[in-house]
């Protein structure tokens, strides 16, 4: 009696790849509209956006001018990457860098005692102590950099450009 060997098996490990590939389309899309739109609201009052880091108090004017100018445009570098899924794994690792920063950000104005509200969506600077959102807004960021971690170790994904581009070579 012969046996015919057995097929690959392909099924199982396709439908889970599929899976996974729309997992990181999902997330991917995700991470970039929120970065979009955190950007956009710092961008369009660049004003707002230097106030905002002043309130941290950990630079002086200078230097926190600086980030609140530069800090919107580089997360809508990072969103324009992620959306269009080109050099995915670079942007996500750059991403997860931005989240731990404002991860540690939020820790030192809430262990120093300051009152502000983080900035993250355009709107920050003090506000009253019983008005501050620190754990709420670490757990939000720590979400963020788990999704950007994700896509760190696994890029791939549907509709990106990456993928196309894989596939040609």
């Amino acid at each position: 009696m012969t046996v015919a060997p057995a097929a690959p098996a392909t099924g199982s490990r396709s439908r889970r790849t599929d899976a996974l590939d729309a997992a990181g389309l999902v997330l991917r899309v995700g991470l970039a509209g929120v970065l979009g739109y955190a950007g956009w609201t710092k961008v369009v009052d660049l004003t707002g956006s230097v106030q905002n880091v002043l309130a941290y108090q950990l630079f002086g004017y200078e230097v926190s001018r600086a980030v609140g100018i530069l800090l919107p445009v580089v997360e809508l570098a990072l969103a324009a990457l992620l959306l269009l899924g080109l050099l995915t794994r670079a942007a996500a690792a750059a991403t997860a860098v931005l989240m731990l920063v404002f991860v540690a950000g939020i820790i030192s104005a809430w262990a120093r005692g300051l009152s502000i509200d983080c900035g993250c969506f355009g709107t920050g600077g003090q506000v009253a102590p019983e008005e501050t959102r620190y754990l709420a807004e670490i757990l939000r960021d720590a979400g963020f950099l788990a999704v950007a971690l994700w896509l760190s170790v696994r890029p791939r994904s549907l509709l990106s450009v990456d993928h196309h581009l894989q596939r040609r070579t």
